[in-house]
């Protein structure tokens, strides 16, 4: 395989309407730059995974997802399933579709995909951090699933989880994040929680907790995947005009100054219980029933990332 040749995944499954029409300027612009590429496409939620570990038992030296933070994700679970990478192997990013907070760290949007690829022709690359979260699934089996942005568990999740189900339906994340927003803001569900931040046990009701390594959607606004920690933020159960507030400080990027978050920063987090609240990764849903104990770590530098 030539190592200059790259293995593009074109996630099919992103939520926009627009998506086609930007892949098909994307591969124009490639062919412009003579690109040597090969592409797959993924055929639903899921299939990226697969694809990734292919692409790296066929050793391709530089894989590039053409897609949002959930097929980044499953690319990365399948990259980390290969037993074949090669040292020089780099991971890339061109953010397409509705959901790109990974790639917002970076400073990069959809409309920049000519940027994008400029920086993958040039393999400017950083060594990151990668989180990785350690669970029992139902058949009793240990699972090991990797994330670069954060791990989501109640509200978060749950607006991902049912986000996702509308936009199956409705073909529109954007006509379906509207009513599922509003439905949260005045329904604010809670959950007991008992975690373990490195040292420190935490016993309350919470409504969301975000453990991040990047943004974690502006939950974790401080954190960095280049310092080999966790950021978390511990969000308790506000009155609908706080969560009103906390929405507005979200979007401000300033969402630490909320009264109603708690964070820390950790190596360690042990999720003891969280009663039958979501859990998700990277905007990806786990679908196990019962998560905890589950444990929340990082493997420091271990990843090479086009910047």
């Amino acid at each position: 395989m030539d190592k200059n040749r790259w293995g593009i995944i074109y996630g099919s499954h992103v939520g926009s309407a627009k998506s086609p029409k930007r892949w098909e300027a994307i591969r124009n612009y490639m062919e412009k730059r003579a690109v040597q590429y090969d592409f797959v496409q993924s055929e639903g939620y899921g299939s990226v995974e697969r694809l990734a570990k292919m692409l790296c038992d066929n050793n391709y030296h530089t894989i590039v997802v053409v897609g949002n933070d959930s097929a980044l994700n499953e690319a990365l679970n399948g990259i980390f399933k290969s037993e074949q990478l090669p040292e020089d192997f780099a991971l890339g990013l061109i953010p397409n579709g509705i959901g790109n907070d990974f790639a917002r760290f970076w400073g990069v949007g959809v409309d920049d995909y000519k940027k994008t690829v400029d920086r993958i022709i040039e393999r400017r690359t950083r060594v990151i951090d990668v989180g990785f979260c350690v669970y029992t699934d139902e058949d009793n089996v240990p699972v090991k699933r990797y994330f670069l942005n954060c791990v989501n568990i109640g509200l978060g999740a749950r607006l991902i989880d049912i986000t996702s189900k509308a936009t199956r339906l409705m073909g529109s994340r954007r006509l379906s994040i509207i009513p599922v927003a509003i439905a949260n803001v005045f329904e604010r569900k809670s959950f007991n929680v008992w975690i373990k931040a490195d040292t420190e046990e935490i016993h309350r009701e919470v409504m969301s907790i975000c453990i991040g390594n990047s943004l974690g959607y502006g939950q974790t606004p401080n954190s960095v995947p280049y310092n080999f920690m966790l950021d978390v933020s511990v969000i308790t159960r506000p009155k609908w005009w706080q969560l009103l507030e906390g929405f507005w400080l979200l979007g401000k990027g300033k969402f630490l100054n909320y009264k109603n978050v708690h964070p820390y920063r950790v190596q360690k987090v042990e999720v003891m219980d969280a009663g039958k609240a979501k859990v998700s990764l990277d905007g990806c849903i786990l679908d196990t029933k019962n998560l905890t104990p589950m444990r929340v770590e990082i493997l420091p530098e271990a990843l090479h990332y086009i910047v």
